[in-house]
């Protein structure tokens, strides 16, 4: 296999596919990405003292064969510039069996992908692609590509081995904005709940305490795993792969629930089909509301106005006994001065007329202020919002970019309140909070006072999703030391670098919520089983602690660990559980649909909380929980030495 990108993913999707299903993979990089370990280098100031004492655990945890360093010695690497036919024929291309495409520009990936399906017809393809409706349909035109190479030359040679290789020369479009960005977005709204959506359907995972003596903890759907029992130790291993038994248990079986006291778990709370299409909150910015024409200041002046215009009628209406509507009459044309004076009348008539005047010199400069504040909202309508006075309880979210871009969308679905901060004003995803109106300071978060327009002070998270590591660590040290419980999500590329950054913060501050996550361990094993062929379609993984559980739907035939057994014997613990069948398709395991089985049914058929003594046919599609290895077992694969869960 061969994998090809310029950032951490790559060198992680290699390690995924050489560690956990043995197979042999050639790493093409830029000449100056063979190691993509970003310089942890922090400003002076309070970030100084945390720097200290992570830069031990980083390098004792070195070695640590998760991390994503140095290739190892028996992999291939090679360097090259620009993916051309030559680089690709020199890597292997005309012989693999699969290729993933992880570069950060999606122009460069189309562009590799359209060259190495000329050079290979047959070569599966997988590629990281941010702009879903282009994925789409690059997907479909490379697959089209594919099946007529595949019947030219069947009918041209009469190679039967052709047709034998049409599944397995699909392309599958990935994008790791959308594999991380519901974990950082759940991690940040309660920092524990964990959610995989796509296609539709919405699972939603959650940590539990242990449950106090005397009560009995609610097990949800499945218990998905066990959490660390170093959880509470600043010095622990915090479930990463050294943790041994003392670190999360992923699957456990019943007995190992029951035996587990003390420990907290993670169960599969709520599954739900979710709206699939855009934010339901994007078209609230094609026409602003009236209310939010003027402000509040504004709104209780004119309600002020009204009032003294009915009253001052009333008051004339008794003086006079004239009707209401032509006393209402006479109270404007006083009030905007054109009624002729009062001369001869009552002397409570010439008084409210007076007044009538007073009230009219008063309302002409609410009247002013209401024009140009109501002017000024349709000219910002396309320009950022300042985030509003007495805005509390709001997430604060670090860098529009791939991941801040999703991450936001992601927030707005669930009506969370967001305030953005943005280095950049023309970042892709500045257009995007634009868009939903949600207020983006813009600035360097780095520099002083940008938190606090930010109203970090009164915040409930803050996401520092930014691409520097170093920005990220500094935002988060200023926040804590700004508001000490402030919940804090870190993205940082480097996993160990992002480990001892959890366990200093947690150490610092116990009681407050802090995770750190790499985007790269998020989403490398979702590339790595698309690599594996269509047969397996992975749904999306859930972090538990340092480990990563995945979600994924395949075809029960051609798997003797499932066929033909009930869905109790085919549960392995610690390896996968058979969650829910999809029964959304036709006799004979096709796609009620109709289709090649390159096209992947949808979920919108699932049946959860199969008992235990229904039996798995071949034609039965599942959707099933696994850990890396457990998948890398059913998909056939041997994995080397020791990979973790």
């Amino acid at each position: 296999m061969i994998v090809c990108g310029d950032d951490a993913l790559a060198h992680r999707l290699a390690a995924e596919l050489r560690n956990v299903y043995g197979e042999q993979v050639t790493l093409v990089v830029p000449p100056s990405e063979r190691t993509v370990r970003p310089p942890v280098v922090v400003r002076a100031g309070t970030a100084s003292a945390l720097l200290d004492r992570v830069s031990a655990v980083v390098n004792r945890a070195a070695g640590n064969p998760g991390g994503t360093g140095e290739p190892a010695a028996h992999e291939g690497v090679l360097e090259a510039d620009e993916l051309t036919e030559a680089v690709f024929t020199e890597a292997g291309a005309e012989r693999a069996a699969a290729l993933a495409l992880v570069y950060d520009d999606d122009e460069t990936n189309i562009r590799a992908a359209l060259t190495a399906r000329r050079i290979n017809p047959r070569l599966r393809l997988v590629l990281r692609l941010y702009n879903r409706r282009l994925g789409q349909h690059i997907e479909e035109l490379l697959d089209q590509a594919s099946a007529l190479a595949a019947a030219s030359a069947a009918a041209d040679a009469g190679d039967e081995q052709w047709s034998g290789h049409r599944v397995d020369a699909s392309t599958t479009v990935l994008s790791d904005a959308d594999t991380a960005a519901p974990a950082l977005a759940a991690t940040a709204i309660t920092g524990t709940s964990k959610v995989v959506q796509t296609a539709g359907l919405l699972l939603r995972a959650v940590e539990r305490q242990p449950p106090a003596p005397g009560e009995v903890a609610d097990p949800g759907l499945y218990t998905l795993a066990l959490l660390s029992t170093t959880s509470s130790d600043p010095a622990g291993a915090d479930g990463s792969e050294s943790s041994g038994d003392q670190g999360p248990r992923l699957l456990p079986d019943e007995a190992a629930v029951a035996a587990a006291t003390g420990r907290g778990t993670v169960v599969l709370q709520t599954v739900s089909y979710a709206y699939s299409g855009t934010s339901m909150s994007t078209g609230r910015a094609v026409v602003p509301h009236f209310a939010s024409l003027f402000s509040r200041r504004l709104r209780w002046s004119l309600a002020v106005m009204v009032g003294c215009v009915i009253a001052l009628a009333i008051a004339l209406t008794i003086a006079t006994g004239d009707h209401p509507i032509h006393a209402t009459y006479l109270t404007l044309l006083d009030l905007f001065a054109i009624n002729d004076p009062a001369i001869g009348a009552s002397t409570t008539r010439q008084i409210l007329q007076l007044l009538s005047g007073l009230v009219g010199l008063l309302l002409l400069p609410v009247l002013l202020a209401a024009a140009l504040e109501a002017l000024g909202t349709f000219r910002n309508g396309s320009a950022v919002r300042r985030p509003p006075r007495g805005l509390s309880g709001h997430v604060v979210l670090l860098g529009l970019g791939k991941i801040g871009t999703r991450v936001l969308t992601r927030l707005r679905e669930l009506d969370i309140p967001v305030v953005c901060v943005e280095a950049d004003p023309d970042a892709r995803g500045v257009a995007t909070a634009r868009r939903l109106r949600v207020p983006v300071v813009l600035g360097d978060v780095t520099q002083e006072g940008v938190l606090e327009a930010a109203k970090i002070n009164r915040a409930q998270a803050l996401l520092a999703l930014t691409s520097a590591d170093t920005t990220n660590l500094e935002a988060v040290l200023y926040g804590r030391s700004v508001r000490p419980d402030l919940r804090v999500v870190l993205r940082l590329y480097d996993d160990d670098f992002a480990t001892a950054v959890y366990r200093t913060l947690r150490a610092a501050h116990p009681g407050a919520t802090t995770r750190s996550r790499s985007v790269s361990h998020l989403a490398a094993p979702a590339f790595a089983g698309a690599m594996m062929g269509r047969q397996t379609q992975i749904l999306g993984t859930i972090p538990v602690e340092r480990r990563v559980l995945l979600f994924a739907a395949m075809r029960v035939g051609g798997h003797a660990q499932l066929e033909g057994r009930t869905v109790g014997e085919a549960f392995r613990a610690g390896a996968w559980r058979v969650l829910a069948l999809d029964t959304g398709v036709g006799p004979g395991g096709s796609p009620s649909e109709g289709g090649s089985e390159n096209v992947r049914p949808g979920l919108s058929g699932l049946v959860w909380d199969l008992p235990p003594t229904y039996v798995l046919r071949a034609e039965d599609r599942v959707v099933l929980a696994a850990t890396r290895r457990g998948l890398a077992e059913l998909l056939g694969r041997r994995p080397r030495g020791r990979a973790g869960a």
